[in-house]
């Protein structure tokens, strides 16, 4: 089963969190756990925005999790963020592209 994760954060620096995720996929080419992110802006609510990752596995969601590179990223996310990261840990029970 297909696994997803929601971070929720509040930020004015998007643009730094835009540029840092470019390095974090140019340093990790080739070596990553392949996913698809998504990133969305609340349009109800100023500077909040939801990071949506999907996994093959939640095996390979908790994988990428306990890579380095993984914390490296969580901590500058967590550095940007105008409070507390709440996370979402979703099984994906099914999707219908229409």
């Amino acid at each position: 089963m297909k696994f997803a994760q929601i971070i929720e954060f509040t930020t004015s620096r998007i643009d730094d969190f835009n540029a840092e995720l470019d390095a974090w996929m140019t340093r990790t080419k080739g070596s990553r756990i392949p996913h698809t992110a998504i990133l969305n802006r609340d349009r109800d609510a100023e500077n909040v925005y939801l990071l949506m990752v999907e996994f093959a596995s939640h095996e390979q969601g908790m994988e990428n999790s306990s890579r380095p590179e993984t914390g490296e990223f969580a901590a500058f996310l967590n550095s940007i963020a105008e409070g507390p990261l709440t996370f979402r840990n979703l099984d994906v029970v099914r999707v219908e592209h229409l």
